[in-house]
């Protein structure tokens, strides 16, 4: 691909074209259309955090009580006892505010992946949920679908929805804020990491058929503005099954407990692409990946799709070949497909394979150095500027005598002031026998550790106020934080780990 096709191409795909060149820079060549669809996503803002990785290096993750931090699919802590709190939280703003129940439920199947993926038993979601003013139709919709999205995925999946937030608010009236959370406990020793390691270690991806839903996803929704078009980019967002994903994270649990896993990670944004690259980068290692053993739901697929579709309830791990058989025979029981699709090389490069051409043999369709794909996308300044005018109307600075009595009906009267119980009923917020403090019982979930033989709970809770970070947003975040910690000491709790998802509009 090369001249004005190669220009189209990659400005289509996101990349402005100094990216592009550094790409040829670093490829000695010009990408072909994989290895350009490959880089695209992991070069994307949603991948690579391109315009805040600066400013996320920066926040504090050392701590008495961390076992796992920054880096990997969740973050954990140590709660005494040998037990383990793996925690996280995303958001699936883009693909709730184009197909809201799928948009949701597959934000809840994702953030449960990222924790069984570092060897803990999800046992708690949380969600906080952003919406416009419920006097408009839009924002009913986004409510309803996500609230049943979020819902249908936990419920199903048999994981409580213990807590959260939603508020009403005008700015929110076209993009909705949905940010699902979700803690899993473990035995310290059983938490694994996802690096890549062993050359001639087997790549196996497990769980669900690959087809062409939440292709381009990572790119076309997550950095990307909505706009009048929202509903053609309706096949961009991911198909979730719940029950697919319940014996997925079983399987997967047992093999850890079984030790025949060396790494394990989920397949989220951007799919085979994302995972495989991050894999061969932490570990140091080269992978070779054949599409042409990816178990696909649509036999016409090209290589490009396969490495960047975006299907749900899949896992990748490495196993050590003498152990290939254990895992089939395991996750035959449990019903879920496993396919070893390449190996473990000493090369430092992704390189994609296709051998469906009838040929007999290899054929290479992409090969690229995984430090140019993971580690030499740049990183951008921000050059901060405060706004021309204010996000939010700026409230009275006092009320007359007459008008007071108007102001607490008003009060009284509105959506974020009012019980959310409608909202959180769709819940369970009681299976697996844990829940201590239920919605609305105190300001933080609390959940019981004695079926893990240790005495006491934990609490979680999510908190922000976009209201005031947008005025003031040092101040504004310093009170989120207080907030969020405040309601854990409110039940006792000690905090000992933090954990944010941000969302701001594109840089």
């Amino acid at each position: 691909m090369s001249g004005p096709a190669a220009a189209a191409a990659h400005r289509a795909l996101g990349l402005t074209d100094s990216e592009y060149d550094l790409i040829v820079e670093k490829m000695g060549r010009e990408p072909n259309g994989v290895e350009l669809a490959v880089f695209s996503l992991m070069w994307s803002e949603h991948c690579a955090y391109k315009h805040s990785k600066k400013l996320l290096g920066r926040l504090p993750t050392e701590g008495p009580h961390l076992l796992m931090g920054p880096g990997e699919n969740a973050g954990a802590v140590s709660v005494g006892h040998g037990l383990a709190i793996a925690f996280k939280v995303e958001s699936h703003n883009h693909p709730s505010a184009v197909e809201p129940f799928q948009g949701a439920a597959t934000g809840v199947g994702g953030i449960l992946r990222d924790v069984f993926a570092v060897g803990a038993r999800p046992i708690a979601i949380l969600d906080s949920l952003r919406f416009g003013e419920l006097t408009s139709a839009r924002p009913r919709y986004l409510l309803d679908g996500a609230v049943a999205g979020i819902g249908h995925y936990g419920n199903s999946i048999g994981v409580p929805t213990v807590g959260g937030e939603v508020y009403f608010e005008a700015p929110y009236e076209q993009n909705c804020l949905v940010n699902a959370m979700c803690l899993g406990i473990a035995r310290e020793e059983r938490l694994i990491r996802s690096a890549a390691a062993g050359v001639g270690n087997l790549l196996v991806l497990m769980g669900a058929r690959t087809g062409r839903d939440g292709i381009g996803g990572a790119s076309v929704l997550a950095s990307a503005e909505l706009d009048s078009s929202d509903a053609s980019k309706r096949p961009s967002v991911q198909i979730g099954d719940p029950f697919e994903e319940k014996k997925l994270l079983e399987c997967c649990l047992e093999l850890l407990e079984r030790g025949t896993l060396r790494s394990l990670q989920d397949l989220g944004a951007a799919g085979l692409s994302s995972s495989s690259a991050e894999m061969a980068s932490k570990g140091e290692v080269g992978l070779d990946i054949d599409v042409s053993q990816v178990p696909l739901r649509e036999d016409d697929m090209e290589p490009f799709e396969i490495m960047v579709s975006e299907s749900q309830e899949r896992m990748l791990c490495v196993i050590e070949p003498e152990n290939l058989g254990e895992l089939e025979e395991i996750c035959e029981r449990w019903e879920v497909r496993a396919t070893a699709i390449g190996a473990v090389t000493g090369s430092r490069r992704l390189r994609v394979l296709d051998t469906r051409k009838g040929t007999g043999g290899e054929e290479v369709v992409g090969d690229m150095p995984v430090e140019a794909l993971v580690d030499d996308c740049p990183l951008y300044d921000l050059e901060p500027a405060r706004p021309d005018g204010q996000i939010y109307p700026a409230p009275p600075r006092s009320l007359d005598s007459d008008e007071r009595g108007g102001a607490l009906l008003a009060l009284l009267a509105s959506h974020n002031l009012s019980s959310r119980r409608p909202l959180f009923e769709q819940y369970d917020c009681l299976v697996g026998s844990r829940t201590v403090r239920r919605p609305q019982q105190a300001d933080a979930a609390v959940l019981s550790l004695e079926a893990d033989g240790a005495r006491g709970g934990i609490a979680v809770s999510i908190d922000g106020n976009g209201r005031r970070v947008a005025c003031d947003p040092y101040t504004g975040t310093v009170e989120a934080v207080l907030e969020c910690a405040a309601n854990l000491a409110c039940v006792g709790a000690e905090p000992l780990g933090l954990t944010n998802c941000l969302n701001f509009g594109n840089p």
